[in-house]
Order: structure tokens, then C-alpha cells, then sequence
């Protein structure tokens, strides 16, 4: 199998933007792979030493390499690009160049799948800056993945916006990014993507462990926040959400500050 390469701040932390210094970016890749047992930090090692620059080089931003803290055997990345077109050229200069050719078979041999793949675009609310360095991390990311079945995404935004994020708050969060499908089709179909699913996602970042177990606490403690929703967002609702509690590696691109990167922005359709 070809490697298909390709949350919220408890109390006072300087919350984490998970956005490129680069031009503008419209397209974001949720990347979850799943492993072959104790092979994780072989691929991470591989993947900071060969795929950072060597794709960023190219267009495709990587925006976060993360350990899953519920599963030793998955590693999860984004990937971020200017537009799909921006997304098919990179991904056809990346694949059939030669950093791709060398390290190809050593890649594929720690997984057993890397198909679970989202294809998404920001929405303004993610609007951020990263430092352009790469300071080892700290801290938890938490991203939330609602499925929205046939509710609009439109609709269950403004859902989001007027019940769900006040009670984020409430609960001690800060949503730092926002994110829904991208309706354009996959054109680069060597690597799949989850195409045919309509999904919410949301970002947020914590200090340890600590934090992000209270701020789950709390937030499952809230008691009829659906009573008076609509019923045409009830097939958005009555699954619970994926939620994928993440260790940033060393170079994953996080900064604890958000710090003025002149030219850098998210770009947003």
C-alpha cells in the first residue's frame, strides 16, 4: 500500500494556530494512519528527517505531526495548500520525486493503512499566524470530528457558533480552528480521502493532560444543550464525535506563542 502521507487551551495558555507561514492556505488534509506494532517513532524519525522540507519545498505545509495518546499504533498529521490545484501539483511533484523514491519503502513498511484521510477547508474563525521556526512543543491538541450526515454544513456552523462554542467556553476551552468538508473531488485519487462524508471539525489545544481531561469533564457534564435543537439537526447530533487527543512530536509546526509572521495568512472561500 502506497503511504497516503498526507482541540482547546484549558485556563491561560497561549493558544496554538495550526496554520503555515505561507500565503494563504484553503485546504487542509487530516491525515490518521494506522501502524504495525512498534513502529511509530521509526516513522516519525523518517518523516521529520525526509518530509518536512522536502515538501514544504513544494507547496504542501505541514501544519502538525502528532502521536495519538489513545493508541500507541497511530500517527496522525496535517497537511495544508494554497487551493486543490495548488494541492494536485504539489502532490504529483512530492510522489514522483526523489526524496519520495528513496524513502518510499521504508515509509509503507511501518503501516497498514493510511486511508483514513479528511479533505477539508478552514473556515474564518481558524484565521491565525505561526512562527515560521519550529520550537519543540508542549501541550495536548484536541481535534473534534463531528459527522454531519445529510444536515448542511452551513447549518450545523451556525449551531456551532450559537450552542456549542459558548458551552466550550464555558467549560474552560478556546476553539482555535474550524473546519468543514471540501465539496471539490479528490484529483489526485493515488492517495483516497474519505470523499463522500460531510464532517465538522474543530481545534483546540491544553497544557498537559490534565487539562484536557478536566475540560472533558466538565463538557460532558452539560445536560440538555439538545433539548431545544431543531429537528433537522438531529442526524448531526446523535453520533458522538471523533475526538483524537494528539501529542505534537518535536517538529511539529507549533509555536506556544502566536507570533506577527509578516505575509502569512489563511485564506478562506
Amino acid at each position: 500500500m502506497a503511504l497516503a502521507l498526507g482541540a482547546v487551551t484549558a485556563s491561560i495558555v497561549h493558544p496554538v494556530v495550526l496554520v503555515a507561514a505561507t500565503s494563504e492556505i484553503t485546504v487542509v488534509e487530516l491525515r490518521q494512519y494506522t501502524l504495525r506494532g512498534g513502529r511509530r517513532e521509526e516513522l516519525i524519525s523518517l518523516f521529520e528527517r525526509e518530509f518536512i522540507e522536502s515538501q514544504e519545498n513544494i507547496g504542501a505545509h505541514v501544519l502538525g505531526i502528532f502521536r495519538d495518546l489513545d493508541d500507541p499504533d497511530r500517527f496522525v498529521w496535517m497537511r495544508g495548500f494554497q487551493d486543490m490545484a495548488q494541492r494536485r501539483a504539489a502532490l504529483q511533484a512530492f510522489y514522483t520525486g526523489p526524496v519520495w523514491r528513496a524513502n518510499s519503502r521504508a515509509a509503507n513498511a511501518t503501516m497498514l493503512d493510511s486511508a483514513n484521510v479528511l479533505l477539508l477547508r478552514p473556515l474564518p474563525k481558524s484565521a491565525g499566524l505561526l512562527a515560521p521556526h519550529r520550537d519543540t512543543p508542549t501541550g495536548i491538541v484536541r481535534i473534534s470530528i463531528h459527522t454531519l450526515a445529510q444536515v448542511p454544513s452551513q447549518v450545523f456552523t451556525n449551531f456551532f457558533e450559537g450552542t456549542m462554542r459558548p458551552m466550550i467556553t464555558e467549560a474552560g476551552g478556546t476553539v482555535l480552528a474550524e473546519l468543514i468538508s471540501e465539496t471539490l473531488p479528490n484529483d489526485f485519487p493515488r492517495l483516497p480521502v474519505r470523499e463522500h462524508e460531510s464532517v465538522f471539525v474543530w481545534l483546540s489545544r491544553f497544557a498537559d493532560t490534565a487539562e484536557e481531561t478536566t475540560f472533558t469533564q466538565l463538557l460532558a457534564q452539560r445536560s440538555g444543550w439538545r433539548d431545544q435543537v431543531p429537528e433537522s439537526l438531529w442526524p448531526a447530533l446523535m453520533r458522538k464525535p471523533e475526538v483524537l487527543r494528539l501529542s505534537p512530536t518535536p517538529r511539529s509546526r507549533l509555536a506556544r506563542e502566536v507570533q506577527q509572521a509578516p505575509h502569512s495568512r489563511i485564506g478562506f472561500s
